[in-house]
């Protein structure tokens, strides 16, 4: 049953989560408070853990979480349920688009969905800015990090690396 609810939930998400893995993030704090398969404390340490490892941020938080409430099944049926979606919607779009492009009601529908995504990356951010901005530090490396980000555009994975030994230096 656990396997078919995780399918299910991811399957939700993965369906509304228009623009990519940051906006499941506010799917994911809801799933966080509806099931004990993981706090929102968790789901902070996932989206870290997602943005340094290989893959797109939403497969691997599904795969952290799924494994997390139901072990290997779990993981796979999250997983395939975030991106079972994702599969069905681009092949019909594909057949479509082409078909469709240039038609005004396709282009309103999406020059609507553009600004709900971003607001919806917004405020996964502000979610996540009140788990992990809890202290002068941590604000402090914030601030630090964002002004570096913005001035000096170095891969993200200097940044994360950076992060990390800065979390060591300092045993955050």
């Amino acid at each position: 049953m656990i396997y078919l609810l995780l399918f299910y939930e991811f399957f939700k998400v993965g369906l509304f989560a228009i623009g990519g893995g940051l906006v499941t993030i506010p799917f994911l704090f809801d799933l966080a408070e509806q099931y004990p398969w993981f706090t929102a404390s968790e789901l902070a340490d996932m989206i870290a853990i997602s943005e340094s490892t290989p893959g797109p941020l939403g497969v691997n938080m599904a795969t952290f979480a799924g494994y997390k409430a139901g072990g290997i099944l779990g993981a796979i049926s999250a997983t395939f349920g975030l991106v079972c979606p994702s599969l069905i919607i681009i092949m019909l779009i594909s057949k479509l688009l082409k078909k469709f492009s240039d038609n005004p009601y396709v282009q309103n529908i999406l020059s609507g969905i553009r600004p709900a995504v971003i607001a919806l990356i917004i405020m996964a951010g502000v979610e996540i800015a009140k788990i992990s901005l809890v202290d002068y530090t941590s604000l402090l490396i914030f601030a630090i990090f964002a002004l570096s980000i913005r001035f000096y555009k170095k891969s993200p994975i200097f940044y994360i690396v950076i992060a990390a030994v800065v979390g060591i230096i300092f045993k955050l």
